[in-house]
C-alpha cells in the first residue's frame, strides 16, 4: 500500500488553477491502483472565509475528486467548502472517493480555528469518521480523516483509534509561524495511537499568511517515513500494515487507553 501526499501552493479562491496544479503533480507521480492520495485542507480555494464564492455548490470539486479516483483507480481525500441549503454558514469538509468512483467518506472539521475567525463562516462538525482503505490484494487499513486545527485535540484521534483507525490522514493550511507545532503534534498523534499519520500541508502565501509546507508521513513508532520542505511536490511513501499490526502486538499500549469524562 502506498500513500501520496500533495503539497500545493494553493491559488487563492481559484478552483480551476488548483485543479490543474493538482492534476499536473499527479501526472508525474507513480500511482498504483488502490493507492491513497491526500490533498491539503480546502485545496480548491485556500483558507478563505468567503464562502459565498468558495462554496462547492455545483459540486465541481467533488466531481474533480471523483474523476481523479476513477481515472487513477485510487482513493482520493480532498478538502472543500460545503454550505448546506438555507444555511448562512458552511462546513469545512474532507471528501474521500474510492477507486470505483464511490464516495467513501465525508468528514466535517470538528474544531474550527477560532484564532483565525473560522467560526464566523464555518460550523463545527460533530462526527468522527473512518473508512476502509483496501489494496488489490485484499489488505485493508481503516483511515480516520482530520483537518488542520483538529490536530491540537488528541481526543478526536483517540476516539478514531477506538473506532478502528490505523491511519490518520490530515489535510491542512498550517502557517509557518507555528511550523514546529505541526511537526511535533503529528509525531505525537502517531506515537500515542500507534498509527500511521499522514499530514498534507500547503506551501506558499495567501493574502494573509505564509506557509512552509512540511508535508510528512510518520509510522506507528513515531519514525519519519518521508518529509518535504517548502517546495511544491508529492511525498510518496509505502504504508506497511504488517508493521502496524506487529508493533501493536509487541507493545499493546493502546489497550490501556481510558477516556475519562471527569
Amino acid at each position: 500500500m502506498q500513500a501520496h501526499l500533495i503539497q500545493l501552493d494553493i491559488s487563492w479562491e481559484n478552483r480551476d488553477a488548483n485543479f490543474q496544479a493538482t492534476a499536473d503533480l499527479l501526472a508525474h507521480t507513480d500511482t498504483k491502483p488502490n493507492d491513497l492520495i491526500v490533498l491539503p485542507e480546502l485545496f480548491d480555494s485556500g483558507f478563505s472565509l468567503n464562502i459565498s464564492h468558495t462554496n462547492d455548490q455545483d459540486n465541481a470539486t467533488e466531481h474533480f475528486l471523483m474523476h481523479l479516483s476513477t481515472t487513477l483507480r485510487v482513493y482520493v481525500a480532498g478538502g472543500r467548502t460545503v454550505r448546506p441549503q438555507a444555511s448562512t454558514r458552511a462546513l469545512n469538509m474532507m471528501t474521500v472517493y474510492g477507486p470505483s468512483g464511490e464516495k467513501v467518506a465525508d468528514y466535517a472539521k470538528i474544531h474550527p480555528f477560532t484564532f483565525g475567525r473560522e467560526p464566523e463562516a464555518f460550523d463545527a462538525g460533530d462526527t468522527v469518521v473512518t473508512f476502509s482503505w483496501a489494496d488489490s490484494s485484499g489488505d485493508t487499513l481503516r483511515v480516520c480523516p482530520a483537518i488542520c486545527y483538529d490536530l491540537r485535540f488528541p481526543e478526536l484521534f483517540r476516539l478514531g483509534m477506538r473506532r478502528g483507525a490505523e491511519v490518520f490522514a490530515i489535510g491542512a493550511n498550517w502557517p509557518s509561524s507555528r511550523q514546529d507545532h505541526w511537526r511535533t503534534l503529528l509525531i505525537a498523534r502517531a506515537i500515542e495511537n500507534q498509527a500511521f499519520v499522514l499530514g498534507a500541508n500547503r506551501t506558499g502565501d495567501d493574502p494573509y499568511l505564509n506557509y512552509k509546507g512540511g508535508t510528512i508521513a510518520i509510522d506507528p513508532k513515531g519514525r519519519i517515513l518521508g518529509e518535504l520542505a517548502d517546495e511544491i511536490g508529492v511525498l510518496s511513501v509505502p504504508i506497511d500494515s504488517a508493521l502496524l499490526h506487529a508493533w501493536r502486538r509487541e507493545f499493546p499500549a493502546w489497550r490501556d487507553a481510558r477516556l475519562l469524562d471527569r
